[in-house]
């Protein structure tokens, strides 16, 4: 028997699921609503809150805070940071590690399939960054960004009043979750 996903079964199932993995993972700064699912690698300091999606196959490096209703999509990593290789006639492999930056994304920021962010970097609340881009620098809010590297593209809304709106209501209570039918109820369709 098939649950919808807009149904409160599925919610409970969901969650539960959720809860699960974050347990197993030690991930004890993980909101009990947001998704990680059990392929990802994810440092155990990783922060995210509620309704936080982190997608298949994703590596979360240290020292990273996802806001509430983020989303990444599979393989997004958060990279770099993690050798020093400016030590002349030292090998890279010998050098050491040199302190680590935080990596900041805001709330309901979307990162497309295979972006890599470098760590230190902040994704500002709301922005978008396409797929495969490489996000080398600070992404300001409610702006969509693509490429290699990643550049401005366009702001995410038409006008300040309209994301003025938008980032009150994300900031306020709670949103009641309403998730997309699982794909493959569309996968069995016939198109002829």
């Amino acid at each position: 028997m098939a649950v919808s996903r807009s149904s409160a079964l599925y919610l409970v199932f969901r969650n539960g699921r959720n809860r699960l993995n974050i347990m197993r993972k030690r991930l004890r700064h993980v909101h009990p609503t947001a998704y990680v699912h059990s392929s990802a690698r994810v440092a155990t300091d990783l922060v995210a809150g509620p309704y936080a999606f982190i997608g298949r196959n994703c590596d979360i490096a240290p020292r990273v805070v996802i806001g509430r209703y983020t989303m990444l999509a599979p393989e997004v990593a958060i990279v770099g940071d993690d050798h020093k290789w400016d030590e002349p006639g030292v090998p890279i492999q010998f050098a050491g590690r040199p302190p680590q930056h935080s990596t900041t994304i805001g709330d309901d920021a979307w990162l497309g399939h295979g972006v890599v962010v470098m760590r230190g970097v902040t994704i500002g609340d709301g922005a978008i960054i396409g797929a495969r881009a490489l996000v080398t620098k600070d992404v300001p809010p409610y702006e969509v960004w693509a490429g290699m590297p990643a550049r401005r593209v366009r702001p995410r809304f038409a006008n300040e009043a309209i994301r003025a709106e938008h980032a009150r209501r994300i900031a306020g209570p709670l949103i009641a979750p309403k998730f997309a039918e699982d794909r493959r109820a569309y996968e069995n369709v016939n198109d002829d």
